[in-house]
């Protein structure tokens, strides 16, 4: 990655030029997106084949465990009534079916592998919450908000140790090293997460470290979800290092989408708090590529979050100073740095594909849901 330097002397990562779109889902587009049916059915057969597999891991736990589980997964409400609620986008099962298909082997053999990355995922979600402080998720209360810190800590950690057991009980020698390679993920996850917090309380952060918690927090499990069903399909390491790196550089895409969603995004689309992420005060890129790239409107805004650090009325901050920062970050180019970045990290995993050896439908659809990454408005 080349890099140029801005008025600060900080070094940004530079990507090709591109045109400012009307809104973050847009700005982050880098091909035509396939028709909708198409992704919707590769996403729809990830949760139709992984949620009773799913379904059965969560009635092991104990009371009231289970119940809290099946509330954060959306299948119940509050008082406890079935309940079609949200249940995220399964990105990450239907990258593992097509992983499983990458190697030769039918979608289903990487259904293990789908339902234990998406219960690790689940878990770092109800840690994050309570963390974060996020009161929302997929329109509706979180778990901590509902049933309590203790319940989401209790049950965030029982959906990480049945991850690791509904692989370990298949008992194979491929099923020893998917676990391997989810443990190795859920490290460097955790990892991210405290990469992220610890960033919060630091007035400046570079963008060559904002990249590496996000490639830690997000990518590696996207790495992991996109090789870990070739792996269970009996693929060589070779193999599924490559199908890491797609993933990889698509979770990178996907966070820098998620960075551009989380100031800018629709709340009725997100289901989070307007200016989110400015809320929490996390260095996402957006704000960290405005503070690297100098300008009237950086050192503006860096005199504002440092300033924000030390108040102690942060919380009860208007709309107003919120869509003020939000426009600073704007003005001094990180929206669309990131939505480029978002671009630049989409091609390179894309181009990953052609190192591997699989179905040409298979490389199709990987490059759709790609593509999806970086259209997604939520």
């Amino acid at each position: 990655m080349s890099t140029s330097t801005g008025t600060r002397g900080v070094s940004v990562p530079t990507v090709p030029s591109a045109h400012p779109a009307e809104d973050t889902a847009q700005t982050a587009q880098t091909a035509q997106p396939v028709p909708d049916t198409d992704i919707a059915a590769l996403l729809e057969r990830g949760r139709t084949l992984s949620t009773p597999v799913l379904r059965a891991a969560v009635d092991r736990l104990a009371a009231p465990m289970d119940t809290v589980a099946a509330y954060h997964f959306g299948w119940i409400d509050a008082e406890g009534n079935p309940s079609a609620g949200d249940g995220g986008k399964a990105v990450r099962p239907a990258l593992a079916l097509l992983s499983a298909e990458a190697a030769g082997a039918a979608p289903e053999v990487g259904v293990p592998g789908a339902v234990a990355v998406e219960l690790v995922h689940n878990f770092s979600l109800l840690h994050d919450d309570l963390m974060d402080g996020d009161e929302q998720r997929r329109h509706r209360d979180t778990v901590w908000k509902v049933h309590g810190p203790a319940q989401a800590i209790l049950v965030g950690d029982a959906l990480f140790a049945l991850a690791n057991e509904l692989l370990l009980e298949l008992g194979t020698v491929e099923a020893g090293r998917a676990a391997r390679r989810l443990t190795t993920a859920t490290r460097k996850l955790i990892d991210g997460q405290a990469q992220d917090i610890s960033y919060e309380h630091r007035e400046r952060v570079t963008v060559e470290e904002c990249l590496e918690m996000e490639g830690n927090k997000t990518g590696a499990l996207l790495a992991c979800a996109v090789s870990i069903g070739a792996v269970l399909g009996g693929a060589d390491d070779r193999t599924a290092d490559t199908l890491e790196a797609y993933g990889y550089h698509l979770g990178l895409a996907f966070q820098a989408v998620d960075d551009l969603l989380g100031i800018w995004g629709d709340p009725e689309a997100t289901g989070k708090q307007t200016w989110s992420d400015l809320r929490q005060r996390k260095k996402s890129l957006p704000v960290v590529a405005a503070l690297a790239a100098g300008g009237p409107a950086s050192e503006r805004l860096g005199e504002l979050l440092a300033a924000d650090a030390k108040s102690n009325d942060f919380d009860s901050f208007s709309e107003e100073e919120f869509a003020v920062r939000a426009a600073l970050i704007e003005e001094a180019g990180g929206r669309e740095w990131t939505a480029q970045e978002a671009r630049r990290q989409h091609a390179v995993a894309v181009g990953a594909l052609d190192r591997v050896t699989m179905p040409e439908a298979v490389r199709a659809q990987l490059v759709a849901l790609a593509d999806f990454v970086v259209v997604r408005k939520r």
